[in-house]
């Protein structure tokens, strides 16, 4: 018998991105260099919301075997779906500074780390000699309470105590989410999981 993914989706799905929405925390209206910079508050901008919409695994991956994680770096939105179909997440992301930083293709969640310490990336400490050589556990580790390690060196979908970079081009190249929400994909996701960055 075939289903019907659009209407199971859609009224999941409204449901879903409407309390990422409400749960994630105020974004802080203060800028630092390691963010994008707003527009001027006084100029008329369009904000277009509809970016952030709910979507189908299907035009994305074969099958939803040890589930799937997309990433679209242009609507800064992560989606996640369940082997069984049972679940279906979508979050807000920071994304890379720059195109030279963004990496796009697939691959997959090869670790998982709990509390996870910080080591800046020989690039990352040629930009900036300044960062520390390691930063252990804690408030200030850049990688949050939890990472995803990909098959990509270097790559990781993480938490960050920075909520001013969520929905924003804040990373030298790795996704970002909020604590509470890596905390929840952490949980949801296994070794072995799809992740498909476009």
């Amino acid at each position: 018998m075939a289903v019907d993914r659009s209407a199971k989706i859609g009224r999941r799905a409204f449901l879903a991105s409407g309390a990422a929405f409400l749960s994630a925390p105020a974004i802080a209206q203060t800028e630092t260099d390691t963010t994008e910079v707003e527009r001027d508050l006084d100029e008329i901008v369009v904000r277009n919301i509809s970016s952030f919409r709910s979507l189908d695994w299907a035009p994305y991956f074969d099958n939803l075997k040890n589930g799937a994680v997309l990433v679209d770096v242009t609507s800064r939105a992560l989606h996640y779906w369940s082997e069984d179909e049972s679940v279906y997440k979508l979050y807000p992301t920071s994304v890379p500074l720059t195109e030279d930083l963004t990496r796009r293709g697939r691959t997959k969640v090869v670790r998982k780390v709990d509390g996870p310490s910080w080591r800046p990336t020989p690039s990352m400490k040629k930009r900036n000699p300044e960062w520390p050589d390691y930063v252990g556990p804690g408030p200030d580790n850049p990688l949050g309470t939890h990472a995803l390690y990909l098959s990509w060196t270097y790559y990781r979908i993480h938490g960050t105590h920075d909520t001013r970079k969520i929905g924003r081009r804040s990373s030298n190249g790795c996704i970002g989410l909020y604590n509470e929400h890596i905390s929840e994909l952490f949980s949801l996701t296994k070794v072995g999981t799809q992740v498909l960055l476009i």
